[in-house]
C-alpha cells in the first residue's frame, strides 16, 4: 500500500561490538588501506574490504556510516568516502556490514519510513522531473514553475495521479483525468478489521488508520498497547478512537476499551497543519 506505514516506533539500535570480516571469505575483496569511513579514527581492528565505489571499509564502519544516513532521514545508502557520491544497494551494505538480524530489521523499517516520509513531503514534476513541494495541502492542483517558463504558459499538474492538470480546481479529492483517484481514501474504506493481541473488548477496529494530526496512513501490529506515535509528526494517538492518547486515556486504559468506542472508518485525510 503506498503511503503506508507500519506501527512503530523505531529505536536506535546501536552497534554492540565491534565486527570483522572472516578473512577466508572469498566473496569479500580485502585491500590494504585506510578505512575511509572511520571519521571519529576508532581505528577498528578487521582487515578493510572495497566496496564497489572503491572505497575501504570495515564492518563497524559501515553499519555506523549507513545509520546516521538513516537517523538524518535518508532513504539511500549514499557513499561518505572524499568525492564519492556512490549509492550502494542494501544488499551490498547487508553483506558487508554484517548486519546481524535486529540490525536488518531496523535498517529495512527506517528505509521504509524515511522513503515514505518523503514521498508524502515531495514529489518530482511528471514532465521536467524536479522535486515540488506542495503549498497548500488541500489542493490537489501543482503549478511547476520550470515548465511554466519552458512552455511560456501555466503548466499545473495532479498532485494525486500526476497527470497534466484537467479540470476545475481547486480539488482535493480529484481531477478530472480518468482513473485518478485517491489510494489512501480506498485503503481506508476497503482495509480489514484488526484484532488486537492484548487489548480487550475492541471489535470492527479498521487495521490502516490516517494519523489524526498530519494523515499519514498507519496500519497497528497488532501487539502492544493501542496507541501509536505517529512517525511524521510525532503525535501520540489512539488507533482505536483517534483522540490523542493523553485525552483517552483519561477514561480508559492502554489495553482497553475506548469509553467513546470504537470511531468510525475515515472518509477523508486531515491535513497537517504545522505551527
Amino acid at each position: 500500500m503506498a503511503g503506508l506505514l507500519h506501527s512503530v516506533t523505531l529505536p536506535r539500535v546501536p552497534t554492540k561490538h565491534e565486527k570483522c570480516y572472516d578473512p577466508h571469505d572469498p566473496t569479500v575483496k580485502f585491500v590494504d588501506k585506510e578505512d575511509d569511513l572511520d571519521f571519529l579514527c576508532e581505528d577498528f581492528k578487521s582487515r578493510r574490504a572495497q566496496m564497489s565505489c572503491g572505497h575501504a571499509v570495515t564492518p563497524t564502519s559501515l553499519t555506523n556510516w549507513c545509520r546516521k544516513l538513516l537517523d538524518q532521514g535518508e532513504s539511500r545508502f549514499v557513499c561518505g568516502g572524499s568525492g564519492c557520491s556512490a549509492e550502494w544497494t542494501f544488499s551490498e551494505v547487508w553483506k558487508m556490514a554484517l548486519l546481524d538480524p535486529q540490525e536488518t530489521e531496523h535498517f529495512r523499517n527506517k528505509l521504509a519510513v524515511n522513503a515514505a516520509l518523503q514521498t508524502l513531503i515531495t514529489k518530482s514534476c511528471p514532465v521536467c522531473r524536479s522535486t515540488l513541494m506542495r503549498e497548500n495541502g488541500s489542493d490537489l492542483n501543482v503549478l511547476c514553475k520550470v515548465c511554466t517558463a519552458v512552455k511560456g504558459r501555466p503548466f499545473e499538474f495532479c498532485w494525486q495521479c500526476l497527470r497534466e492538470w484537467k479540470g476545475p480546481r481547486p480539488r482535493k479529492d480529484r481531477c478530472e483525468n480518468d482513473g485518478c483517484c485517491n489510494h489512501s481514501l480506498k485503503t481506508l474504506k476497503t482495509c480489514p478489521d484488526i484484532s488486537f493481541d492484548s487489548v480487550e473488548g475492541v471489535n470492527g477496529c479498521p487495521s490502516v488508520r490516517a494519523c489524526p494530526t498530519c494523515g499519514l496512513l498507519l496500519e497497528h501490529n497488532k501487539r502492544r498497547c493501542k496507541s501509536l506515535v505517529c512517525p511524521r509528526c510525532k503525535v501520540k494517538f489512539c488507533f482505536v478512537c483517534l483522540k490523542i492518547f493523553t485525552k483517552c486515556m483519561k477514561t480508559s486504559g492502554p489495553y482497553a476499551a475506548c469509553s467513546s468506542g470504537v470511531a468510525p472508518r475515515q472518509t477523508s485525510i486531515p491535513v497537517w497543519k504545522k505551527k
